[in-house]
C-alpha cells in the first residue's frame, strides 16, 4: 500500500480518537466500553498484531476499527515510474446485532492525484479522475471481527477469487443454540441478489461458520408480486433471527439465511414513503435521507425529509404482525435551537447518521461537520461531536460511512464460532414464530 496513504489513514484514525477519548481495546482496556458505539472507519495500519485494535469512544463520538494490514494479502504495487499507487479502504459493511462486525477491504489502484480525494472520501467528480482507478475490479478481502476482543477470522475468497466488488450489500447474523443471553455459537454471511435471467427468483451467496465455506443457493422464489425491480443497495440490517435487505424506495426482503431453503419474506415501507417510479439518484444515495435499523428490540425505519426550513425526522417501528408501520417519533430539525441548517442547500442539508439501538427515540444526525444526537421526544440536540462527513457519499454498497454497533458485556470474553462449534440448526422460539409470521403473510397474499 502507498506509503502516504497508510499514514494518512492511521494518523487521522489515532488523531480523531486521541481527540474524543479513546478507549483503546484489543490489547488491554484502559475501561469498559460503553454499551454501544458509532462507528466510522476500519482502516489498514502496519502491525504485525493479529487482533485488531478498537479506538472507542461515547457516542454520539466516533470510534474507529483499526485492523493490521499484515492480514491482508495486497495486490502487487504500480510499476515503478507509473502515476498510479496503491489504495486500500476499509469499511465496517455490516454489524451482527450483537457485537459482531463485517469488515471489508477494498484494494485497488488510483492515479496519485485521486488518492487525496479518496482519503477525504469523496466521490471524483470529473469523468477524467477516473482514468486509472479500477474502481469495478478491485481486490476484496473480508472479516469476521470482534472489536472488544480484537480477534479476526478472515472469510474465504467467493469461488476462489478476490474480484467480488459485485457482491455488495452483505448481511452478519449470529445464532445461539441455547435460550437466554451470551455469546453466539454460529453465524452467517449472505449476499442476496436478483436473478436476472430467472424473472421471478433471488440468488443467495452465503458463508455459514458451521461449514467453514461459501455456498449457492439458487432459484429462491421471489416475494413480490408486482412487475419491479427492487434495488438493494443499502447495508442489511440483522433483526428477529432474519437478514433484511431494504430497498429505501420501494420496501425490505427478509430471509433466514441459516435455513436449507430460505424463504424470502416482503414488507413495504410505511404509505406515503414508497416511489412509484424510483428516482435513479435517490435509489443511489437513498441511505442518505432514510435508513432502516434496530432499536428497543424493534425493526425501525427513519426518514428526514428535505423541506426546508423545517426538515422533519420521523421513525416508524414494525408491528408485531409484520404486515404495516406504526409511527412512533416525529420532530422538526429546523426548530430545535442551536441547529444551523445552513439554509437547506443540498450540499450541507441534514443527513440520517445512526439510530441509537437502545433509544428508539433518539437519532444521530449529521448536520454540516458535526453529528448530533437528537432525542426526537424531547425536541433537543443531547450531545454533538465534530465529524468530517460533509461532502463523503455512499460508496460500493455502503449507506453511510457511520454505523451503530452494539457493545454486550460479553463481548470482550467471547470467541468468534468456528465449524463445528454450532449444535443445533433451530433458533429460539422468539425467532420462529417471527418467521412463521413472515412466511405466512406471504401465503396469505397469494
Amino acid at each position: 500500500m502507498h506509503l502516504q496513504l497508510r499514514r494518512a489513514l492511521s494518523a487521522a484514525a489515532t488523531s480523531s480518537a486521541q481527540f474524543r477519548r479513546a478507549i483503546s481495546t484489543g490489547g488491554g482496556a484502559s475501561r469498559p466500553p460503553p454499551p454501544w458505539a458509532v462507528i466510522r472507519h476500519a482502516p489498514a495500519y502496519e502491525s504485525p498484531s493479529p487482533r485488531a485494535s478498537f479506538l472507542v469512544a461515547d457516542p454520539p463520538r466516533s470510534s474507529h476499527l483499526l485492523v493490521p494490514d499484515s492480514l491482508i494479502e495486497e495486490r502487487p504495487a504500480p510499476e515503478p515510474g507509473s502515476d498510479m499507487v496503491g489504495y486500500l479502504n476499509g469499511v465496517v459493511s455490516a454489524t451482527s446485532g450483537d457485537g459482531l462486525l463485517l469488515v471489508s477491504y477494498m484494494d485497488t489502484h488510483a492515479p496519485a492525484s485521486v488518492v487525496p480525494k479518496l482519503i477525504a472520501g469523496t466521490i471524483p467528480k470529473k469523468p477524467s479522475d477516473l482514468d486509472g482507478l479500477d474502481v469495478f475490479d478491485p481486490d476484496m478481502t473480508r472479516f469476521v471481527c470482534n472489536p472488544v476482543s480484537g480477534e479476526l477470522f478472515r472469510l474465504p475468497d467467493i469461488d476462489g477469487t478476490k474480484k467480488t466488488i459485485l457482491y455488495n450489500s452483505p448481511g452478519l447474523l449470529t445464532r445461539r443454540s441455547s435460550a437466554g443471553q451470551g455469546p453466539p455459537d454460529s453465524y452467517a454471511v449472505a449476499f442476496l441478489r436478483e436473478d436476472r435471467n430467472r424473472g421471478g427468483t433471488f440468488n443467495m451467496r452465503r458463508f455459514l461458520s458451521r461449514a467453514g465455506e461459501w455456498e449457492k443457493l439458487e432459484g429462491l422464489p421471489s416475494p413480490i408480486l408486482i412487475p419491479r425491480r427492487i434495488k438493494l443497495y443499502t447495508e442489511v440490517v440483522a433483526f428477529a433471527g432474519r437478514l433484511w435487505w431494504a430497498d429505501l424506495t420501494w420496501g425490505l426482503i427478509s430471509a433466514d439465511p441459516f435455513s436449507d431453503r430460505p424463504e424470502l419474506s416482503f414488507v413495504e415501507l410505511p404509505r406515503g414513503s414508497v416511489w412509484a417510479m424510483p428516482w435513479s439518484g435517490l435509489v443511489q444515495m437513498q441511505g442518505v435521507y432514510r435508513r432502516v435499523g434496530v432499536s428497543e428490540g424493534k425493526l425501525c425505519y427513519v426518514e428526514l425529509s428535505q423541506k426546508d426550513p423545517e426538515f422533519i425526522l420521523s421513525s416508524f417501528a414494525l408491528d408485531d404482525d409484520a404486515r404495516s408501520w406504526t409511527l412512533e417519533h416525529r420532530v422538526a430539525l429546523g426548530r430545535l435551537s442551536g441547529v444551523n441548517l445552513n439554509g437547506g442547500s443540498l450540499k450541507d442539508a441534514p443527513r440520517i447518521g445512526v439510530i441509537d439501538p437502545l433509544n428508539s427515540s433518539v437519532i444521530c444526525v449529521i448536520v454540516d461537520k458535526h453529528l448530533l444526537s437528537v432525542d426526537m421526544d424531547m425536541g433537543k440536540v443531547l450531545d454533538f461531536s465534530p465529524i468530517n462527513e460533509k461532502n463523503e457519499a455512499p460508496a460500493w454498497g455502503i449507506t453511510s460511512v457511520v454505523k451503530a454497533c452494539v457493545l454486550p458485556p460479553w463481548l470482550a470474553s467471547a470467541k468468534i464460532p468456528t465449524a463445528g462449534t454450532y449444535s443445533s440448526n433451530k433458533g429460539n422460539a422468539e425467532t420462529n414464530t417471527l418467521s412463521d409470521i413472515l412466511v405466512r403473510v406471504d401465503k396469505d397474499k397469494n
